[in-house]
C-alpha cells in the first residue's frame, strides 16, 4: 500500500472556514444584504474623485515609464533649454502647433495655390483666446512662417514661374513641406506635386490662449466645406489628446448593452422548467453583487488616489464575464446539496464545496493581473491594479451579499413558493407528474435528495465524450492541432510591434485623416535626429579629435536610414564654423583662436542654440542627420536601434566621442525597445506563478507539464491569431497576452487533474468522467465571459476593439483545449493516470491520501455544474 501523503493542508482550512462562514451567512441573510449594500455605497463616493485621477496623458500612459528617450530629453534640456529663438528642428517636444496637409492630382498650379493663401488667411485670422499674430513663435522677431508661400511671397502667380528646388531650396529644407512630388524632380525644380503642409507654431508660454486658438481652428475647419479639386485634412498638438480622452466616452453606451445580455445569460442559465428550482432572481442577484463589486472597487481606488487611465473602462466588461462564473460555481454546489436540509446548513455545504473553486479561480484571475504591474507602461499598470483588485472584491461580494440571495432564494424553496409570485404551489413527486409547471413544482431527485441533473450535463456525458473518445476522431483531432499549431507560428512570424498612434483616437476621426495623407506624401524624409556630444573634455579645436568625430558622423551617415545628400546632412555647427575660419584666415586649430571667436561666430549663425559655450568651456553641442523612409513600425525600431548602437560605438573609438541620440519621436519609440522583452518577461512569471499554484493543487507533475504545454499552446495561438487579426504587440495587446496565462490555468489544470483523478479503469473512461464533470462548467465560464466583452467589438475604439479581439481569441483557445485537444491527448498518455484499473476497496480508498480519496478536486475552470470538488462518496 502506498505511504500516506496529505494533500489537503491547503484546502481543508480554507473549506472549514467557508463552511462556518456558509453557517452565518444563512442564518443571518438580511445583514449579509444590506452590509454590503453599504459598503458598496459607501466606497462607491470615491467616483467624486474620477476627473482628478484620470490619466490620460498619452505619453505618460502609452510609453515607457524611465524609458530611455525621457533621459535623453532631459539631458538635452540641461544643456540646451528652449530658447525664445524658434527652431522647429531644435524642439526637444513635438511643439504646440496646428497643421494643414492639402492635396490633389497635382496642387502646384496657380490656382491651388490660390485657394491654399486663402487658407492662411483665414487661420491668421483665427481670434479665439487671442490672435495667431500674438501667439506665434517667433524667429528674428517675425513668425514662423510657411516656407513654400514665403518663396512664392504669398503670390500664387509665381508658383509656376519660379525655380523651387526639391528637397533644398537656397538653404530652405522641404522635405516635409512638400510631399507626393515626382521623383525624377528630385534635387531639380519641382513641376507637380500633390501635397502641401502649413504649419502653425505658438510660443509654449500661453497654455490656455494657445488652447483656445488651437480650439478655434478646429472648430472652423471641423465646418469646413471640401474646396473643388483639393482636399484637406488638419491636425493640432492638442488634437490626439482631445481624440483619446473621447475615447472612453464612447463606450459607456456599451454597458448597459453589456449588463442586459449579462443578465440574460445568467438567467437562462439558471432557468429550469420547474417554478420552484428555477434560479432566475438568484442570477440577477450575481450580476448586482458584480456590479457593486466594481462600484466599491474602483470607488476605493479612486480615493487612494489611484490614476485612473483610458484602458481602465474597458475592465468593467471583462470583470462582469469573471463575476459571474464565481456564481455559477456557487449555485453548483448549492444544487448538490439535499434540498430538504435547513437553509443554513445547505449554504455551508454550499461554501465548504465552493471555497476552493472561487479561491482558485480568484487567485489565478489575480495573480496574472498583479504581475501586469511589472510593465513599465502606466495604461498597463492602471489596468491590472483596477481589474485585480476589483476581481477581488467580487470574490468578497460572492461570498456575502450573492451568498445571503441565494440563502432567501432557499428559504423560498424551502417553502415550495413559486419563483416570481412567491405563492405556495403544490408539490410533485417526479417531473414526469409535473402537470402544468406554472401552477406546480418542487421536483428533486429521489435518490440523492438533490437537484435534478442539467441536461448539458448529460449532453457531455451520452453524446459528446463518447464521439471524441472514438479511434477516428482522436486522429482528426491530432490533425486539427496540427492545423492549428502551424496557422499560429505563421502568424508569429507575421507579429508587428508598437502601438499606431492614429489607433488612439475612434474610427472616422479627422486624426485618422491626418495621419494616412502624412504617411501617404510625407514619409520621404523622417526624423532629423539630434546627435548630442555631451563630453566637455572634448577638443573641438584638434585636428585629431575632429577626425575622430567626422568617423563618428561618417558612421551615422552610413546608416541605411539616413540621407546620402550632402546639402541635407548632417547639420553641423563645427563644419561650418571650421568653414567660417577659412573664410575669415582663422586658425581653428589653436584653442585661443577657436574659443576666442566661437562666441561671435554663433551669434552671427543659425547655430547659437546648438553650442553650450560656458565660461570659456564647451559643455556640450549638438548635430543633426536628416533620416529618410521612415514609413512602417519596423523601420522606426530599426532607426532606434541603429542610431543608438552607432553612438554607443562612438564611445569606443581611439579618441572617445560620448554622443547620445534624440528626436521628439523616441519617446514613443521607445516601447519597441521595451515591448518584446517585457512581454515576454511578464509571460514567464505568470507561468511560473500559475504552475506553482497548480502543483499545489495538483500534486502530480506529469499534469504539471500539461498545464505547461496548454499555457504555451494558447499563448502561442493567440499571439499568432492576433497577428493574423490585425493586432500589433503593444501596450494594450500586452495585457490581454498576460491574462490568457490565468484563463489558460483555469481551463487545463481542472481538466487534467479531473483526468488523472478519476477512478475508471481506461483512459477513454478518465477522459469521459472529466469531461461530464468539466464539459459544461468550462462551456458556460466560456460563453459567460466573451458575452462580458463582445460589445466592445462595435467600439468605434481600436483600443476596445483590440480588447475584445485578444479576449475573444484568448477563451475560444482556452475552451477548446480544455473541451477537444487536452481530453484527446490525455488519453495517448494513460500513465498519467494515478488510479489502478481495479478500483480499491473503500478502506483503503480513505487510507491513501495520495488517491487523492479525501481531498476535494480542483474546482472546474470558473463556474457551472461540477461535483469533483466534493469528497468521494465511497468512503462513507
Amino acid at each position: 500500500m502506498m505511504a500516506k501523503c496529505k494533500t489537503d493542508c491547503i484546502e481543508k482550512p480554507i473549506s472549514q472556514i467557508f463552511e462556518k462562514l456558509g453557517r452565518l451567512v444563512g442564518n443571518y441573510p438580511f445583514v449579509f444584504v444590506i452590509l454590503p449594500l453599504l459598503a458598496a455605497a459607501a466606497l462607491g463616493t470615491g467616483f467624486i474623485c474620477l476627473n482628478k485621477n484620470k490619466a490620460n496623458d498619452i505619453e505618460d500612459q502609452f510609453t515607457p515609464i524611465n524609458g530611455p528617450a525621457k533621459k535623453e530629453r532631459k539631458t538635452v534640456d540641461e544643456y540646451f533649454p528652449q530658447s525664445e529663438e524658434f527652431s522647429q528642428l531644435r524642439l526637444l517636444s513635438e511643439g504646440t502647433y496646428a497643421s494643414l496637409i492639402i492635396t490633389g492630382e497635382n496642387i502646384w498650379t496657380e490656382a491651388a495655390f490660390t485657394d491654399i493663401i486663402e487658407l492662411d488667411r483665414h487661420v491668421k485670422a483665427i481670434t479665439t483666446g487671442n490672435t495667431f499674430e500674438n501667439l506665434c513663435a517667433r524667429t528674428k522677431g517675425k513668425c514662423m512662417s510657411n516656407p513654400v508661400l514665403d518663396i512664392i511671397g504669398y503670390n500664387s502667380s509665381k508658383i509656376s514661374s519660379t525655380a523651387i528646388m526639391y528637397p533644398m531650396n537656397n538653404g530652405t529644407f522641404l522635405g516635409t513641406s512638400v510631399g507626393g512630388v515626382d521623383p525624377k524632380t528630385e534635387s531639380s525644380n519641382i513641376r507637380k506635386a500633390k501635397a502641401v503642409r502649413l504649419l502653425y507654431f505658438l510660443r509654449e508660454k500661453n497654455s490656455t490662449q494657445n488652447n483656445q486658438w488651437l480650439g478655434g481652428f478646429l472648430k472652423l475647419f471641423s465646418n469646413f466645406t471640401k474646396l473643388k479639386t483639393m482636399r484637406v485634412s488638419y491636425f493640432t498638438s492638442i488634437s490626439r489628446q482631445n481624440e483619446f480622452q473621447s475615447n472612453a466616452d464612447s463606450v459607456i453606451p456599451l454597458f448597459s448593452i453589456t449588463y442586459f445580455l449579462a443578465i440574460t445569460i445568467s438567467i437562462l442559465s439558471c432557468l429550469r422548467l420547474d417554478c420552484v428550482r428555477t434560479k432566475a432572481w438568484v442570477a440577477v442577484a450575481g450580476v448586482i453583487s458584480v456590479g457593486l463589486a466594481v462600484l466599491a472597487s474602483f470607488g476605493l481606488l479612486l480615493y487612494c488616489g489611484m490614476p485612473f487611465a483610458m484602458t481602465v473602462a474597458s475592465a468593467p466588461f471583462l470583470i462582469l464575464g469573471i463575476g459571474v462564473d464565481d456564481m455559477f460555481i456557487m449555485i453548483s454546489c448549492w444544487q448538490k446539496t439535499g434540498v430538504k436540509e435547513e437553509v443554513e446548513v445547505r449554504l455551508a455545504e454550499t461554501y465548504k464545496e465552493a471555497a476552493v473553486s472561487i479561491t482558485i479561480t480568484t487567485l489565478t484571475d489575480v495573480m496574472s493581473f498583479y504581475i501586469g504591474l511589472l510593465t513599465p507602461f502606466g495604461s498597463v499598470q492602471s489596468f491590472c491594479m483596477y481589474t485585480s483588485t476589483a476581481i477581488l472584491f467580487c470574490y468578497i461580494f460572492n461570498i456575502t451579499f450573492f451568498g445571503a440571495c441565494l440563502a432567501l432564494n432557499g428559504r423560498r424553496e424551502q417553502g415550495n413558493k413559486h419563483w416570481l409570485t412567491c405563492m405556495k404551489v403544490p408539490e410533485v413527486d417526479s417531473a414526469d407528474d409535473t402537470g402544468n409547471m406554472c401552477c406546480v413544482g418542487g421536483v428533486y431527485d429521489r435518490n440523492t435528495g438533490t437537484d435534478e441533473a442539467m441536461p448539458m450535463d448529460l449532453f457531455f456525458k451520452n453524446h459528446y465524450s463518447p464521439f471524441l473518445t472514438k479511434t477516428w476522431v482522436k486522429i482528426s483531432v491530432c490533425f486539427l492541432y496540427s492545423g492549428y499549431l502551424a496557422a499560429s507560428i505563421y502568424g508569429c512570424l507575421q507579429l508587428q510591434e508598437g502601438l499606431d498612434l492614429k489607433h488612439l483616437a475612434t474610427d472616422g476621426s479627422y486624426v485618422g485623416s491626418y495621419y494616412n495623407d502624412e504617411d501617404k506624401f510625407f514619409s520621404s524624409y523622417g526624423p532629423n535626429v539630434m546627435l548630442v556630444i555631451t563630453d566637455k573634455n572634448f577638443q573641438y579645436w584638434s585636428s585629431d579629435a575632429r577626425k575622430y568625430l567626422d568617423s563618428c558622423l561618417k558612421n551615422f551617415q552610413s546608416l541605411s536610414m539616413a540621407s546620402k545628400d550632402s546639402e541635407i546632412t548632417p547639420i553641423s555647427w563645427l563644419n561650418a564654423y571650421l568653414n567660417y575660419g577659412q573664410t575669415v584666415g582663422i586658425n581653428l586649430d589653436n584653442v585661443t583662436q577657436f574659443k576666442l571667436n566661437l562666441a561671435r561666430f554663433l551669434n552671427g549663425s543659425g547655430f547659437s542654440n546648438d553650442v553650450n559655450f560656458t565660461t570659456n568651456e564647451i559643455l556640450a553641442s549638438r548635430m543633426f542627420i536628416q533620416t529618410v523612409n521612415i514609413t512602417t513600425a519596423v523601420d522606426e525600431k530599426n532607426m532606434l536601434n541603429a542610431f543608438r548602437e552607432t553612438a554607443e560605438n562612438c564611445g569606443k573609438l581611439q579618441t572617445s566621442v560620448n554622443v547620445i541620440v534624440y528626436h521628439p519621436a523616441f519617446i514613443y519609440y521607445d516601447q519597441y525597445a521595451v515591448i518584446v522583452s517585457n512581454t515576454i518577461q511578464n509571460i514567464a512569471v505568470a507561468t511560473c506563478v500559475m504552475l506553482v499554484i497548480s502543483l499545489l493543487l495538483i500534486p502530480n507533475p506529469l499534469c504539471a507539464v500539461w498545464v505547461t504545454f496548454a499555457i504555451a499552446s494558447v499563448i502561442v495561438g493567440v499571439t499568432g491569431f492576433m497577428a493574423l487579426w490585425d493586432v500589433s504587440l503593444d501596450s494594450v495587446s500586452m495585457i490581454n497576452l498576460v491574462i490568457c496565462i490565468g484563463f489558460s490555468v483555469d481551463f487545463s489544470a481542472h481538466i487534467s487533474y479531473a483526468f488523472v483523478s478519476s477512478e475508471e479503469g481506461s483512459v477513454n473512461e478518465k477522459a469521459k468522467d472529466a469531461l461530464y464533470k468539466l464539459g459544461y462548467p468550462i462551456l458556460q465560464g466560456a460563453v459567460s465571459t466573451i458575452a462580458g466583452v463582445v460589445v466592445l467589438a462595435a467600439a468605434k475604439s481600436y483600443i476596445f476593439r483590440t480588447f475584445f479581439k485578444i479576449m475573444f481569441l484568448v477563451i475560444l483557445f482556452g475552451a477548446v483545449h480544455g473541451l477537444l485537444f487536452i481530453p484527446v491527448f490525455l488519453t495517448f498518455f494513460g500513465i498519467c493516470g494515478r488510479m489502478s484499473r481495479t478500483k480499491p476497496d473503500k478502506n483503503t480508498q480513505c487510507e491513501m491520501q495520495s488517491d487523492n480519496c479525501n481531498r476535494k478536486a480542483p474546482p472546474a475552470v470558473r463556474n457551472g455544474q461540477t461535483n469533483e470538488g466534493f469528497i468521494n462518496p465511497d468512503c462513507f
